[in-house]
């Protein structure tokens, strides 16, 4: 078993990362006396009371079994409490595998507000989720309906729900602060916004411990994420700046490794704070301005050696999709760019550029050069533009596909690799098809 303190410890102080620190095992380490980590898609804390245990997030349906088997051999007691950091489905759709004992679930009251939307747009989330992974809706194997009255979605029977129907919901709910105390143990719970509006944040004084749950994730913040709700920067920022006010010497997160040493800690959420204050403050002062965001995105940047650190890569989501969420958050949805207020299809305007280029084998020909420029970008909006005025054309879905295989290849981030390959598949099965016929 590795001695996961040693490990944060050793890459934390040289600033070098020789092996993955988010990882999916599902073996249990004690961390200190009477305190356990499960690490899995999202890990499980665990702290062992005379009462049972009081457990941290209950990761994912996919997970959520093999991590309960793990704490059952570390410990044969009862789960007497089960904390939702908050209400992402690989935090609490593994709390199925809890359910046995009865636990008294506990949890912000915007994590029942969350699980009643991921039930409303159970489908939407899989999608959104299958690109993440570089799939695509048509893995899902559904359809959409119109009933007359509206439309429907129409899913296969053994089509997944998005959030499982047995996932547990909270018993005891708070606003902005609670307190429990489970055989003789003593934990703080506070409400901040940051990665999502319903997530906690504990501390254990007699540990003199923080469980943060994804405030620290051990990569760049996931406050941009491009498919998903509004992230809250600014409260993920002052969310840490409290925790390091409290002086923790021990640091235990959803995601990644646990960090020992008060300094230590001070350090990693300090410059997890100052990349969000840094990039809100710019954003910020250039919307003031009057600046556009295709200004913004081009402009805002955070530092090279910012991002080397090994708990900020930008390895999961990246500072340029923080930049936008900003905008979105003070700014709306709109660009500043008066053509995209309300835009001609983007099938139409490829049919026109296509046509005044000379077809759309032009536009991916000048895309392929872009591409093998360095120009990425600019390779991505013509092979798009190419795609769109020519829907059916294998030879040019080809030619796309190609080119954003080629592009995920230069991401770092998982959001940009996962919906760049999405892409490159939906061209896939254009060729796919013209090849079946």
């Amino acid at each position: 078993m590795a001695d996961l303190l040693a490990l944060s410890s050793r890459i934390i102080d040289s600033g070098h990362t020789d092996q993955p620190v988010n990882r999916v095992t599902n073996e249990l380490s004690e961390i200190a006396p009477g305190i356990a980590m499960v690490e899995s898609f999202s890990h499980c804390v665990a702290l062992d009371t005379d009462a049972g245990l009081v457990c941290f997030d209950a990761s994912g349906v996919m997970t959520g079994q093999a991590v309960r088997e793990s704490l059952r051999g570390w410990r044969p007691a009862p789960v007497s409490h089960l904390v939702y950091t908050h209400g992402h489905a690989d935090h609490v759709g593994g709390s199925m595998f809890f359910a046995d004992d009865r636990p008294v679930v506990v949890g912000h009251e915007n994590v029942a507000v969350r699980m009643d939307r991921y039930d409303y747009t159970s489908t939407w989330n899989l999608i959104i989720n299958a690109r993440q992974f570089g799939g695509v809706s048509g893995d899902l194997n559904f359809s959409v309906g119109d009933t007359g009255t509206g439309l429907e979605v129409q899913a296969n029977p053994k089509a997944r729900r998005f959030l499982p129907a047995a996932t547990m919901r909270p018993d005891e709910t708070f606003r902005d602060s609670h307190e429990v105390t489970v055989g003789g143990h003593r934990i703080e719970m506070h409400h901040a916004r940051g990665e999502t509006d319903d997530h906690l944040w504990a501390w254990l004084p007699e540990q003199k411990a923080v469980v943060t749950g994804d405030f620290l994730i051990w990569n760049f913040p996931n406050a941009g994420n491009p498919q998903k709700v509004q992230r809250y920067p600014i409260e993920w920022a002052a969310a840490l700046r409290r925790m390091v006010a409290m002086g923790p010497e021990l640091l235990l997160p959803a995601h990644g490794l646990p960090i020992e040493g008060a300094d230590r800690i001070a350090r990693v959420l300090g410059d997890v704070a100052g990349a969000l204050e840094d990039i809100v403050r710019d954003v910020v002062a250039m919307m003031n301005s009057g600046a556009n965001l295709d200004t913004i995105i081009h402009t805002v940047k955070v530092p090279a050696d910012t991002l080397a650190k090994p708990y900020l890569r930008p390895l999961y989501d990246e500072p340029e999709f923080v930049v936008r969420g900003i905008w979105r958050q003070f700014g709306g949805w709109w660009d500043g760019a008066a053509s995209r207020l309300k835009p001609s299809p983007d099938a139409h305007l490829a049919s026109v550029l296509a046509d005044l280029a000379g077809g759309a084998d032009v536009l991916l020909r000048r895309a392929e050069q872009a591409i093998a420029d360095g120009d990425e970008r600019l390779a991505s909006h013509l092979a798009d533009l190419a795609g769109w005025a020519a829907p059916d054309d294998p030879t040019i879905h080809g030619g796309r596909a190609a080119i954003y295989l080629a592009r995920r290849k230069m991401e770092s981030s998982l959001m940009s690799k996962g919906i760049f390959a999405a892409a490159a598949r939906e061209s896939q099965q254009v060729v796919d098809a013209a090849t079946a016929v």
